[in-house]
């Protein structure tokens, strides 16, 4: 036997009816779709609402998303630092020098370079940052998150960074 020899049972299948082939045959004039209405008619779209506006025209187009878990922090360099002159560098100090607000989360990154110890208290430092630091004489110290140690509320609640 062969792949050709292969064939359904005599009689299992049966031919499809030729419908709308003029008013002589069964299936003639309205093809078995009854008469007039949208239905009667050759195609309706998929998606397609009656007329009133299609839900996927009416859906707002949002790129990507916003993750409500994002931690944001204000970057502070070490140049800016070494101009604030100060031997004890902390949250507070870096707002009333104007390089953050109030509240926000400070992270203390290694553009430029310290000359001298100063202990700085921040919520984050890069690693070449906290290096140059300590390798200037001075020393870094983790500031609580104001959240806890687990992951931030969701947006909208009532933590917020600013």
């Amino acid at each position: 036997m062969k792949l050709h020899d292969l064939a359904p049972p005599k009689g299992s299948t049966h031919a499809k009816r030729r419908v709308g082939r003029g008013i002589a045959g069964k299936g003639g004039k309205t093809a078995g779709r009854g008469t007039k209405g949208q239905k009667a008619r050759t195609q309706i779209p998929m998606g397609f609402e009656g007329g009133q506006q299609p839900i996927l025209a009416r859906a707002p187009k949002l790129r990507g998303f916003t993750n409500p878990f994002r931690v944001s922090f204000t970057p502070v360099n070490l140049d800016a630092l070494e101009a604030l002159g100060l031997d004890v560098v902390t949250p507070d100090d870096v707002v009333k020098g104007g390089l953050a607000r109030k509240g926000d989360l400070i992270k203390v990154l290694a553009r430029g370079s310290i000359a001298r110890p100063v202990r700085v208290s921040a919520h984050g430092f890069s690693k070449s940052a906290a290096a140059s630091i300590e390798a200037a004489g001075g020393s870094t110290e983790l500031v609580a998150m104001p959240f806890g140690n687990g992951r931030p509320p969701a947006r909208g609640s009532q933590h917020t960074n600013r």
